[in-house]
């Protein structure tokens, strides 16, 4: 919002430079951009937020610099605006009683309008071309140029049409048909939806509501006769047409963020102003307004008890009162400790006491709250529960030689979406079944149309991007879907895990092994023991390569090499290898302080074996045999070789075992290892293993 010193002095009599009105208005929210100076002035350029529709124009702008400098006091100018610029009696109502206003959609709360005849749309005076120019605003002619003056002076949006070209010199507000075209005043035809909101004469649309008007009905140096527009539009449709449509206006910019429904019609009593003392022309129309849907202003109680408890400050009654009624709050009723208020039409953010504690914490200055030490005990600072457990699992990541991954959560469509939960779409070709993924209603494009369910897709791109033979990433973070959202961490593997060397080193690639030893290694660091089990039905993975990942009795991911299919619709190696884990089930298993276990100063004692075992066997199976066969003198134990071939019979593999035993205050003999040997044997033959 840019504006010049001149002309917020025509609303405000103040000594302060442009630094200083600057300074304060920054302290009350609004903040300073830059300050140019442009034909020998300064220009303020202030950052309007979202929510504060109010404060994009001079009046609004006004209105929080006398609440903040007392020094500075209200202009003639400043007076009029806030009794709504009253009109004088004279207007011709005769010269509008063939015009019609008829509002069919509740976007429109408002809508008031004003006839002018025999127009005079010559240029525009000096003066005005030159505050236009400076915020700006290219000179056009003196209607569309008042318009534009007026919309930056009070913040409410104008528009002109030709009333000779409005067929049946009738206005409709309604929503616009499928199909329906309109071409804007930029020269762009737009074809319309539905839940669009257009203005419309009797035969076709003539103006996005709200946005911008259409060339039909543009005004020119010949119009003699127009309809000028003044009215309030809901600003969510406004936002949501001109997002979809990719227009953006100074007009749209204030109905985003809302506008004054009553300031309706003292903007086209202002207009109306300054074009008579332009013109000369007294004789104007009278204004037609219609108005269904009045604003419900709020009633609220503020405590000045509670006002300082949460401000820190000491704020009197009488402080509070003056900060109010200079925001344009009305005072209902006042008591010792209390100010009861009634909002303005024009701030629809204010809904409870909060908001007006705000209001005067902000009026009065935050930069008063007065310095203290803090009272109490000092809390533990850093990560605490699940995030220090996400923190954890995520060091580990690291450390077993992954490199992390940060993507957005919105995107497109892809083959590695999750599947759990599918729509079936019907067409011309058959069934055809898609991914269920939450569409974003208003996407900034179709690469960001849709909140991710799982991470490997944004996990492919980054391998697809980089374009790298050899690459080990992972990513922790949010996935969306029907049930909700959840925190999940990703990981995609393909290659060496070290570069090629004069020198030898570690040439293993990743497969399915080395990542399932990786999460293995992952849950041992932060004490989550989890399984594996066989698992066929996800279509992104190999059918024999691929498993499900159990905590406790529940399901928390997925892990294995990619579909060769899949591999070639998302341009990866068919040999990667990827796995997904849910971490929320995880969060009530956030371990607490370690505990220090003393080492045996004895030394271990190491017995191998090899054992026959059908192949269907899985080695979680003989894992959980080991290690309870094995009990407390089993230190470790690892699988050290797989053996099929000569000698093996078909359908059985060669399993060589590492046991490792140890015992904490005494040496084990032979016998006893020997004997804690056969233990595991036995136990591993009601699997059907035989010793070789």
């Amino acid at each position: 919002m840019k504006l010049t010193i001149s002309m917020l002095k025509d609303y405000v009599e103040t000594n302060l430079d442009a630094q200083a009105i600057a300074d304060h208005l920054t302290m009350t929210g609004f903040e300073l951009e830059e300050i140019t100076e442009v034909e020998g002035e300064p220009v303020l350029d202030i950052n309007i937020m979202a929510n504060r529709g109010d404060g994009a124009s001079v009046l609004g702008l006004s209105r929080e610099l006398l609440a903040k400098d007392p020094s500075s006091k209200p202009t003639e100018l400043y007076t009029r605006a806030t009794n709504r610029f009253p009109a004088p009696d004279a207007h011709n109502r005769d010269i509008w009683a063939k015009t019609s206003v008829e509002i069919q959609t509740a976007s429109c709360t408002r809508y008031a309008a004003r006839v002018f005849e025999n127009l005079q749309n010559g240029p525009s005076p000096e003066w005005l071309q030159k505050r236009l120019s400076q915020i700006g605003q290219r000179p056009i002619s003196l209607l569309v140029d008042l318009t534009n003056y007026v919309m930056f002076e009070v913040g409410q949006p104008l528009h002109a049409f030709d009333l000779d070209t409005l067929a049946g010199e009738r206005i409709i507000v309604r929503q616009a048909e499928a199909g329906e075209k309109l071409t804007t005043l930029d020269g762009t035809t737009h074809e319309l939806q539905p839940h669009h909101m257009v203005i419309a004469d009797a035969d076709q649309a003539i103006a996005l509501a709200g946005i911008m008007g259409g060339e039909p009905t543009e005004v020119s140096e010949s119009t003699t006769r127009c309809l000028l527009e003044s009215a309030h539009f809901v600003n969510t449709s406004v936002r949501r047409t001109r997002k979809e449509l990719g227009l953006f206006t100074e007009a749209s910019y204030r109905f985003e963020r809302s506008v004054d429904p009553e300031g309706v019609v003292a903007a086209l009593n202002r207009f109306t102003e300054l074009y008579t003392e332009i013109t000369g022309e007294k004789s104007v129309g009278g204004v037609i307004d219609v108005y269904p849907t009045p604003p419900q202003t709020q009633e609220l109680t503020v405590f000045i008890r509670r006002t300082n408890t949460l401000l820190g400050m000491d704020i009197t009654v009488e402080q509070a009162q003056s900060y109010l009624e200079n925001l344009g709050f009305t005072i209902l009723g006042i008591s010792p400790d209390s100010i009861e208020v009634q909002t303005p039409t024009w701030r629809i953010d204010i809904l409870r006491e909060e908001d007006l504690i705000e209001e005067i914490g902000r009026v009065h200055g935050y930069e008063k709250i007065p310095e203290a030490l803090p009272i109490g005990s000092t809390p533990i600072g850093g990560p605490q529960g699940f995030e220090l457990l996400t923190d954890k699992i995520r060091e580990a990541a690291l450390r077993s030689g992954f490199d992390q991954v940060v993507s957005h959560s919105l995107r497109d469509l892809h083959p590695l979406d999750s599947p759990l939960s599918v729509l079936v779409e019907r067409g011309s070709g058959g069934e055809v079944e898609k991914p269920t993924r939450i569409r974003v209603r208003q996407p900034h494009s179709p690469e960001m149309a849709y909140l991710r369910n799982s991470i490997l897709p944004s996990l492919a791109d980054a391998q697809r991007k980089n374009n790298l033979d050899n690459i080990h990433i992972f990513e922790v973070g949010r996935i969306h879907s029907s049930e909700g959202e959840f925190t999940q961490i990703a990981f995609l593997s393909n290659g060496a895990f070290e570069e090629q060397s004069w020198r030898p080193t570690d040439q293993s690639t990743a497969d399915f092994f080395t990542l399932k030893g990786t999460l293995e290694q992952i849950a041992h660091s932060v004490n989550l023991p989890i399984t594996f089990k066989r698992h066929t039905s996800d279509p992104r993975f190999h059918p024999t390569r691929c498993a499900k990942v159990v905590f406790g009795n529940q399901e928390v991911g997925l892990l294995g090499q990619i579909h060769p299919l899949v591999a070639e619709s998302a341009s990866l190696p068919a040999t990667t290898v990827m796995a997904e884990l849910t971490l929320d089930p995880l969060k009530y298993e956030v371990t607490g302080i370690p505990t220090y276990h003393s080492i045996s100063r004895n030394p271990a004692s190491r017995r191998d074996i090899a054992i026959l075992i059908k192949k269907e066997v899985p080695f979680t199976e003989i894992d959980a045999a080991i290690l309870a066969a094995g009990g407390p003198d089993l230190e470790r134990h690892w699988l050290f070789d797989v053996y099929e071939g000569k000698g093996v019979p078909d359908g059985f593999h060669s399993l060589a075992i590492a046991l490792q035993f140890r015992r904490m205050n005494a040496n084990l003999k032979d016998e006893e290892s020997n004997a804690l040997r056969d233990q595991v044997v036995t136990a591993l033959a009601k699997l059907g293993a035989t010793l070789r």
